[in-house]
């Protein structure tokens, strides 16, 4: 009489645990995500923000995902534009937890600045609620293209935030001028 009851409650589990998964597997179809970024100019050529740079209105981006496990695309969004402040926003439908998602920049409207910087041609985001991550918008880091040539207010904006290499460049050209 036991061995029916645990096998009745081993049959209640599987079928309580099979419809979780159906129901998970349902979300997991139906999620909608909203990837939201930003892109500027690097002004001083720094690969870094600072309040010179400046929001690129027209800058074109991209998300792809890609499995971790074949490299396979496993998302590919449309070339999107940012708006008049160098703001984006991508629609991703479905879950993607066994993938490497990247939003790129692809190019920038002005000549004058249209080198991606190094650190921040991409932007990697989550696009699953299966790691603790909760809610629908994500946020990419910012990335940037460099402007072809560093503003001169550059240097005194660099010095104010510290930037340590500038400042003790600035120095030595000051003393090797003095002698």
């Amino acid at each position: 009489m036991a061995n029916i009851s645990i096998i009745a409650l081993l049959c209640f589990t599987i079928c309580v645990s099979s419809s979780l998964n159906y129901s998970y597997g349902a979300a997991e179809e139906n999620m909608q995500y909203m990837v939201v970024g930003h892109v500027y100019c690097d002004t001083c050529r720094v690969e870094f923000e600072t309040k010179l740079s400046e929001p690129i209105s027209g800058a074109v981006v991209k998300l792809e995902c890609r499995n971790r496990t074949d490299e396979a695309i496993t998302f590919q969004s449309q070339e999107i534009v940012a708006d008049n402040y160098g703001d984006y926003h991508i629609i991703v439908e479905g879950d993607y937890e066994e993938s490497d998602c990247d939003v790129a920049l692809v190019r920038s409207p002005r000549a004058d600045c249209s080198d991606p910087t190094e650190a921040w041609r991409k932007s990697r985001v989550v696009l699953t609620t299966f790691d603790g991550l909760s809610g629908k918008l994500r946020f990419a880091n910012n990335l940037g293209f460099k402007k072809d040539k560093a503003l001169p207010q550059c240097t005194r904006i660099l010095q104010e935030m510290g930037y340590y290499e500038l400042s003790q460049e600035s120095e030595e050209l000051s003393h090797s001028s003095e002698l």
